[in-house]
Protein backbone atom coordinates (compact mmCIF):
# COMPACT_ATOMS: atom_id res chain seq x y z
CA UNK A 1 0.00 0.00 0.00
CA UNK A 2 1.52 3.28 -1.37
CA UNK A 3 1.53 5.96 1.59
CA UNK A 4 1.57 9.57 1.04
CA UNK A 5 5.01 9.85 1.54
CA UNK A 6 5.66 7.74 -1.17
CA UNK A 7 4.25 10.21 -3.63
CA UNK A 8 6.92 11.95 -5.34
CA UNK A 9 7.70 15.55 -5.20
CA UNK A 10 8.64 15.19 -9.29
CA UNK A 11 4.97 14.62 -9.91
CA UNK A 12 5.19 17.86 -12.13
CA UNK A 13 8.14 16.70 -13.95
CA UNK A 14 6.77 13.71 -16.13
CA UNK A 15 7.67 12.32 -19.40
CA UNK A 16 4.44 13.53 -20.88
CA UNK A 17 5.96 17.64 -20.04
CA UNK A 18 8.12 16.47 -22.98
CA UNK A 19 5.75 16.69 -25.38
CA UNK A 20 5.10 20.33 -25.00
CA UNK A 21 8.36 21.57 -25.83
CA UNK A 22 8.76 20.02 -28.52
CA UNK A 23 5.04 20.85 -30.10
CA UNK A 24 5.99 24.76 -29.29
CA UNK A 25 9.36 24.21 -31.17
CA UNK A 26 7.49 22.31 -34.19
CA UNK A 27 5.16 25.02 -34.31
CA UNK A 28 7.72 27.97 -34.52
CA UNK A 29 9.87 25.97 -37.00
CA UNK A 30 6.65 25.07 -39.15
CA UNK A 31 5.72 28.83 -38.75
CA UNK A 32 9.21 30.19 -39.73
CA UNK A 33 9.58 27.28 -42.67
CA UNK A 34 6.30 28.77 -43.93
CA UNK A 35 7.41 32.53 -43.64
CA UNK A 36 11.12 32.27 -44.62
CA UNK A 37 11.99 29.04 -46.11
CA UNK A 38 13.63 29.56 -49.55
CA UNK A 39 13.67 25.82 -51.60
CA UNK A 40 17.13 27.08 -53.44
CA UNK A 41 19.15 26.84 -50.11
CA UNK A 42 18.99 23.15 -51.09
CA UNK A 43 20.50 23.27 -54.33
CA UNK A 44 23.85 24.32 -52.58
CA UNK A 45 23.75 21.17 -50.09
CA UNK A 46 26.61 18.87 -51.05
CA UNK A 47 26.21 15.28 -48.83
CA UNK A 48 29.74 14.47 -49.00
CA UNK A 49 32.06 12.88 -46.80
CA UNK A 50 33.22 16.32 -45.37
CA UNK A 51 29.78 16.63 -44.36
CA UNK A 52 29.73 13.40 -42.22
CA UNK A 53 33.29 13.95 -40.81
CA UNK A 54 31.21 17.29 -39.61
CA UNK A 55 28.63 16.10 -38.48
CA UNK A 56 30.24 13.51 -36.43
CA UNK A 57 32.63 16.47 -34.99
CA UNK A 58 29.22 18.10 -34.18
CA UNK A 59 28.02 14.71 -32.34
CA UNK A 60 31.51 14.90 -30.95
CA UNK A 61 30.93 18.15 -29.59
CA UNK A 62 27.70 17.13 -27.54
CA UNK A 63 29.64 13.99 -25.98
CA UNK A 64 32.07 16.73 -24.69
CA UNK A 65 29.13 18.68 -23.60
CA UNK A 66 27.79 15.68 -21.23
CA UNK A 67 31.40 14.64 -20.30
CA UNK A 68 32.32 18.03 -19.09
CA UNK A 69 28.99 17.85 -16.81
CA UNK A 70 29.62 14.01 -15.63
CA UNK A 71 33.26 15.14 -14.61
CA UNK A 72 32.18 17.96 -12.69
CA UNK A 73 29.73 16.35 -10.42
CA UNK A 74 32.07 13.31 -9.66
CA UNK A 75 34.37 15.84 -8.83
CA UNK A 76 32.04 17.80 -6.39
CA UNK A 77 30.85 14.51 -5.07
CA UNK A 78 34.51 13.96 -4.06
CA UNK A 79 34.13 10.97 -6.16
CA UNK A 80 31.57 9.32 -4.08
CA UNK A 81 29.32 8.96 -7.07
CA UNK A 82 30.50 6.01 -9.58
CA UNK A 83 30.26 6.87 -13.35
CA UNK A 84 26.75 5.75 -13.95
CA UNK A 85 25.41 7.54 -10.99
CA UNK A 86 26.86 10.34 -12.50
CA UNK A 87 25.46 9.95 -16.29
CA UNK A 88 22.13 9.68 -14.72
CA UNK A 89 22.21 12.38 -12.45
CA UNK A 90 23.34 14.57 -15.29
CA UNK A 91 20.52 12.84 -17.94
CA UNK A 92 17.66 13.96 -15.35
CA UNK A 93 18.85 17.12 -14.88
CA UNK A 94 18.93 18.13 -18.55
CA UNK A 95 15.89 16.56 -19.24
CA UNK A 96 14.21 18.49 -16.52
CA UNK A 97 16.08 21.99 -17.37
CA UNK A 98 14.62 20.67 -21.03
CA UNK A 99 10.80 20.49 -19.72
CA UNK A 100 10.85 23.52 -17.57
CA UNK A 101 11.32 27.30 -18.30
CA UNK A 102 14.55 28.49 -18.71
CA UNK A 103 14.26 30.83 -16.13
CA UNK A 104 13.73 27.83 -13.62
CA UNK A 105 16.03 25.28 -15.50
CA UNK A 106 16.62 21.86 -13.35
CA UNK A 107 18.71 23.36 -10.34
CA UNK A 108 15.61 23.28 -8.57
CA UNK A 109 14.92 19.55 -8.59
CA UNK A 110 19.19 18.46 -8.97
CA UNK A 111 19.51 18.79 -5.24
CA UNK A 112 16.98 15.64 -4.67
CA UNK A 113 18.42 13.74 -8.31
CA UNK A 114 22.40 14.08 -6.23
CA UNK A 115 20.69 13.25 -2.59
CA UNK A 116 19.05 10.02 -3.57
CA UNK A 117 22.21 8.85 -5.25
CA UNK A 118 23.54 8.47 -1.93
CA UNK A 119 24.83 11.88 -0.95
CA UNK A 120 23.76 13.72 1.88
CA UNK A 121 21.13 16.89 1.40
CA UNK A 122 23.46 19.01 2.55
CA UNK A 123 26.11 18.08 0.75
CA UNK A 124 24.03 18.19 -2.38
CA UNK A 125 22.89 21.33 -1.88
CA UNK A 126 26.36 22.54 -1.75
CA UNK A 127 27.08 20.01 -4.68
CA UNK A 128 23.75 22.25 -6.94
CA UNK A 129 24.99 25.92 -6.05
CA UNK A 130 28.43 25.05 -6.68
CA UNK A 131 27.76 23.69 -10.12
CA UNK A 132 25.29 27.09 -10.71
CA UNK A 133 27.92 29.12 -9.29
CA UNK A 134 30.90 27.49 -12.07
CA UNK A 135 28.24 28.05 -15.16
CA UNK A 136 27.46 31.53 -14.04
CA UNK A 137 31.47 32.35 -13.92
CA UNK A 138 31.83 30.69 -17.21
CA UNK A 139 29.68 33.13 -18.38
CA UNK A 140 30.23 36.35 -16.36
CA UNK A 141 33.99 36.23 -17.69
CA UNK A 142 33.51 34.98 -21.03
CA UNK A 143 30.61 37.46 -22.07
CA UNK A 144 32.74 40.36 -21.25
CA UNK A 145 35.80 39.52 -23.24
CA UNK A 146 34.19 38.07 -25.97
CA UNK A 147 32.78 41.75 -26.54
CA UNK A 148 36.46 43.12 -25.65
CA UNK A 149 37.75 40.84 -29.06
CA UNK A 150 35.00 41.03 -30.97
CA UNK A 151 33.28 44.35 -30.55
CA UNK A 152 29.97 45.41 -29.59
CA UNK A 153 28.87 46.31 -33.02
CA UNK A 154 29.57 42.94 -34.64
CA UNK A 155 28.22 40.98 -31.87
CA UNK A 156 24.71 42.76 -32.03
CA UNK A 157 24.32 44.41 -35.39
CA UNK A 158 23.15 41.32 -37.24
CA UNK A 159 21.08 42.07 -40.96
CA UNK A 160 21.16 45.59 -40.51
CA UNK A 161 18.04 45.99 -38.60
CA UNK A 162 19.05 48.27 -35.75
CA UNK A 163 15.50 47.39 -34.16
CA UNK A 164 16.61 43.77 -33.68
CA UNK A 165 19.95 44.72 -33.32
CA UNK A 166 18.76 46.65 -29.97
CA UNK A 167 16.30 44.25 -29.24
CA UNK A 168 19.12 40.91 -28.59
CA UNK A 169 21.35 43.61 -26.93
CA UNK A 170 18.75 44.52 -24.37
CA UNK A 171 18.04 40.89 -24.15
CA UNK A 172 21.74 39.75 -23.57
CA UNK A 173 22.52 42.37 -21.07
CA UNK A 174 19.19 41.75 -19.15
CA UNK A 175 20.18 38.40 -18.66
CA UNK A 176 23.78 38.97 -17.69
CA UNK A 177 22.61 41.65 -14.78
CA UNK A 178 20.50 38.91 -13.82
CA UNK A 179 23.42 36.16 -13.79
CA UNK A 180 25.73 38.69 -12.64
CA UNK A 181 23.83 39.32 -9.47
CA UNK A 182 23.26 35.43 -8.53
CA UNK A 183 26.95 35.08 -8.77
CA UNK A 184 27.66 37.85 -6.26
CA UNK A 185 24.94 36.94 -4.02
CA UNK A 186 25.92 32.73 -4.17
CA UNK A 187 29.62 34.11 -3.76
CA UNK A 188 28.93 35.81 -0.69
CA UNK A 189 26.55 32.42 0.31
CA UNK A 190 28.87 29.76 -0.62
CA UNK A 191 32.55 32.12 0.70
CA UNK A 192 31.13 34.46 2.94
CA UNK A 193 28.33 34.19 5.08
CA UNK A 194 26.80 30.60 4.50
CA UNK A 195 24.68 31.29 7.40
CA UNK A 196 23.11 34.14 5.30
CA UNK A 197 21.80 31.08 3.06
CA UNK A 198 20.45 29.35 6.32
CA UNK A 199 18.67 32.22 7.37
CA UNK A 200 16.84 33.18 4.29
CA UNK A 201 15.86 28.95 4.00
CA UNK A 202 14.17 29.37 7.13
CA UNK A 203 12.59 32.85 6.38
CA UNK A 204 11.11 31.33 2.94
CA UNK A 205 10.10 28.00 4.52
CA UNK A 206 8.26 30.00 7.36
CA UNK A 207 5.57 30.46 4.96
CA UNK A 208 2.27 28.49 5.68
CA UNK A 209 2.38 26.25 2.51
CA UNK A 210 6.30 25.13 3.48
CA UNK A 211 6.23 25.00 6.95
CA UNK A 212 5.64 21.71 7.05
CA UNK A 213 9.25 21.51 6.06
CA UNK A 214 10.55 23.81 8.12
CA UNK A 215 12.46 21.55 10.26
CA UNK A 216 14.77 20.30 7.16
CA UNK A 217 14.80 23.20 5.72
CA UNK A 218 16.80 24.25 9.13
CA UNK A 219 18.60 20.87 8.52
CA UNK A 220 19.85 21.66 5.18
CA UNK A 221 21.16 24.94 5.78
CA UNK A 222 23.15 23.86 8.56
CA UNK A 223 24.62 21.46 6.64
CA UNK A 224 25.36 23.58 3.86
CA UNK A 225 27.22 25.73 6.56
CA UNK A 226 29.76 22.07 6.82
CA UNK A 227 29.87 22.24 3.07
CA UNK A 228 30.96 25.93 3.08
CA UNK A 229 33.84 25.29 5.30
CA UNK A 230 34.84 22.47 3.35
CA UNK A 231 34.90 24.45 0.02
CA UNK A 232 37.01 26.88 1.78
CA UNK A 233 39.57 23.93 2.17
CA UNK A 234 39.46 22.98 -1.48
CA UNK A 235 42.93 23.43 -3.17
CA UNK A 236 44.31 24.75 -6.52
CA UNK A 237 43.51 21.46 -8.28
CA UNK A 238 40.05 21.11 -7.30
CA UNK A 239 39.14 24.35 -8.70
CA UNK A 240 40.95 24.29 -11.64
CA UNK A 241 39.58 20.84 -12.15
CA UNK A 242 36.13 22.38 -11.92
CA UNK A 243 36.51 25.28 -14.28
CA UNK A 244 38.18 23.27 -17.44
CA UNK A 245 35.05 20.43 -17.06
CA UNK A 246 33.05 23.70 -16.77
CA UNK A 247 34.85 25.21 -20.10
CA UNK A 248 34.83 22.00 -21.73
CA UNK A 249 31.08 21.66 -20.95
CA UNK A 250 29.84 25.01 -22.27
CA UNK A 251 32.52 25.52 -24.95
CA UNK A 252 31.67 22.42 -26.50
CA UNK A 253 27.90 23.23 -26.54
CA UNK A 254 28.65 26.12 -28.55
CA UNK A 255 30.75 24.71 -31.29
CA UNK A 256 28.02 22.32 -32.38
CA UNK A 257 26.76 25.14 -34.57
CA UNK A 258 29.76 25.43 -35.67
CA UNK A 259 30.35 21.92 -36.70
CA UNK A 260 26.77 21.64 -37.91
CA UNK A 261 26.99 24.65 -40.63
CA UNK A 262 30.25 23.77 -41.83
CA UNK A 263 28.89 19.89 -42.56
CA UNK A 264 26.69 21.96 -45.40
CA UNK A 265 27.55 25.46 -46.11
CA UNK A 266 30.66 27.43 -44.27
CA UNK A 267 30.90 30.06 -41.97
CA UNK A 268 32.21 33.98 -42.67
CA UNK A 269 33.74 34.00 -38.70
CA UNK A 270 33.69 30.88 -36.82
CA UNK A 271 34.55 33.24 -33.51
CA UNK A 272 31.72 35.71 -34.08
CA UNK A 273 29.52 32.74 -33.97
CA UNK A 274 30.64 30.86 -31.34
CA UNK A 275 30.45 34.75 -29.36
CA UNK A 276 26.69 34.68 -30.50
CA UNK A 277 25.74 31.34 -29.53
CA UNK A 278 26.94 32.38 -25.51
CA UNK A 279 25.09 35.70 -26.16
CA UNK A 280 21.71 33.87 -27.05
CA UNK A 281 22.17 31.90 -23.99
CA UNK A 282 21.70 34.70 -21.89
CA UNK A 283 19.10 35.83 -23.74
CA UNK A 284 17.37 32.52 -23.06
CA UNK A 285 17.59 32.84 -18.94
CA UNK A 286 14.77 35.05 -19.55
CA UNK A 287 12.16 32.89 -22.37
CA UNK A 288 9.26 31.36 -20.48
CA UNK A 289 8.91 28.60 -22.37
CA UNK A 290 10.34 24.93 -21.77
CA UNK A 291 14.06 24.86 -22.52
CA UNK A 292 13.38 27.84 -24.41
CA UNK A 293 11.65 26.10 -27.49
CA UNK A 294 10.63 28.20 -30.14
CA UNK A 295 12.58 31.48 -28.79
CA UNK A 296 15.75 28.94 -29.07
CA UNK A 297 14.86 27.94 -32.97
CA UNK A 298 13.86 31.89 -33.91
CA UNK A 299 16.82 33.51 -32.16
CA UNK A 300 19.25 30.92 -33.74
CA UNK A 301 17.86 31.81 -37.36
CA UNK A 302 17.17 35.97 -37.28
CA UNK A 303 20.69 36.04 -34.83
CA UNK A 304 23.25 33.80 -36.76
CA UNK A 305 21.90 33.99 -40.38
CA UNK A 306 24.14 36.70 -41.67
CA UNK A 307 27.55 34.45 -40.34
CA UNK A 308 26.18 32.01 -43.23
CA UNK A 309 28.11 31.87 -46.51
CA UNK A 310 25.38 31.52 -49.10
CA UNK A 311 23.83 34.55 -51.18
CA UNK A 312 21.92 36.87 -49.05
CA UNK A 313 17.90 35.45 -50.07
CA UNK A 314 19.54 32.45 -48.79
CA UNK A 315 20.74 33.07 -45.62
CA UNK A 316 17.40 32.92 -43.46
CA UNK A 317 16.66 29.61 -45.00
CA UNK A 318 19.81 27.87 -44.08
CA UNK A 319 20.09 29.09 -40.90
CA UNK A 320 16.67 27.91 -40.21
CA UNK A 321 17.08 24.69 -41.69
CA UNK A 322 20.95 24.22 -39.40
CA UNK A 323 18.56 25.70 -36.55
CA UNK A 324 16.24 22.66 -36.30
CA UNK A 325 19.53 20.21 -37.34
CA UNK A 326 20.93 22.42 -33.73
CA UNK A 327 17.83 21.66 -31.56
CA UNK A 328 17.69 18.41 -32.95
CA UNK A 329 21.39 17.65 -31.96
CA UNK A 330 21.03 20.03 -28.48
CA UNK A 331 18.07 19.48 -27.11
CA UNK A 332 15.81 16.47 -28.15
CA UNK A 333 18.08 13.44 -26.65
CA UNK A 334 17.71 14.81 -23.62
CA UNK A 335 13.81 14.92 -23.89
CA UNK A 336 14.26 11.05 -24.92
CA UNK A 337 16.55 9.64 -22.61
CA UNK A 338 15.36 11.55 -19.59
CA UNK A 339 11.58 10.51 -20.74
CA UNK A 340 13.19 6.83 -20.08
CA UNK A 341 15.52 7.11 -17.03
CA UNK A 342 12.96 9.11 -15.27
CA UNK A 343 10.16 6.93 -14.64
CA UNK A 344 12.41 3.76 -13.48
CA UNK A 345 14.42 6.34 -11.36
CA UNK A 346 11.09 7.40 -9.71
CA UNK A 347 9.88 3.62 -9.08
CA UNK A 348 13.08 2.85 -7.65
CA UNK A 349 13.22 6.19 -5.09
CA UNK A 350 9.55 6.96 -4.50
CA UNK A 351 7.11 3.87 -5.22
CA UNK A 352 7.75 1.48 -2.82
CA UNK A 353 5.58 -0.74 -1.47
CA UNK A 354 5.16 -2.13 2.35
CA UNK A 355 5.84 -5.79 2.18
Amino acid sequence: MKTKSDKSPLAGITPQRALYPVIIGLCVVCYLFYKDFNPSVFSDINFTGWSIFWLFIAILCMFGRDIGYIIRIKLLSDNKLTWLQSFRIIMLWEFTSAVTPSAVGGTSVAILYVHKEGIGLGKSSAMVLLTSFLDEIYFIIMFPLLIAIVGVDTIFDVTGASSVATGFAIFAVVGYIIKLLYVILLSYGLFVNPRGIKWLLLKVFKFRPLKRWYNSANSVGSDIILSSQDLKRKGLKFWSQSFAATFLSWSSRYLVANALIMAFFSVSDQFILFARQLVMWIMMLIMPTPGGSGFAEYIFTDYCSDLISVPLDQQVGAALLIATLWRVITYYPYLFIGAIILPRWIKRNFQKTKG
